[in-house]
């Protein structure tokens, strides 16, 4: 599969650094943000191929963020969240997530999500 442009929205330098390392040694060119706020803002300037998107955040919440992502684009977002409260879950795939992944995860399962969402939405 060709190189996909990737977003990570995270708070969490260490959850960062862990998720970057495994998409970049996978051939994804990856770009991160910090907040709700600023994955809005890169969404709209660099148009990437995926978000991955944590639920509790400073400034701007992952709720909130996808809300106003799913306002401007389609691409696919995968929430990431500690948070293993069912109704969370359910009101992130309500909102506009494609997937939810629970903290902490098995890269492999990410990667496997990551390619799955890019398949779909590349019609590969």
């Amino acid at each position: 599969m060709a190189q996909a442009r990737i977003l990570i929205v995270d708070d969490d330098p260490n959850i960062v650094r862990f998720i970057q390392v495994n998409l970049k040694s996978s051939g994804h060119e990856v770009f991160v943000a910090a907040n709700g706020a600023e994955a809005v803002r890169l969404v709209k300037e660099e148009k990437p191929d995926l978000v991955l998107l944590d639920v509790r955040m400073p400034v701007m919440d992952g709720f909130e963020a996808c809300r106003r992502i799913r306002e401007q684009s389609t691409v696919p977002i995968i929430m990431v969240s500690a948070d293993r409260d069912v109704n969370d879950k359910v009101k992130c795939l309500e909102i506009g997530a494609d997937y939810y992944m629970t903290k902490p995860f098995s890269i492999d399962e990410l990667l496997a999500r990551v390619a799955a969402a890019l398949r779909r939405t590349r019609g590969n």
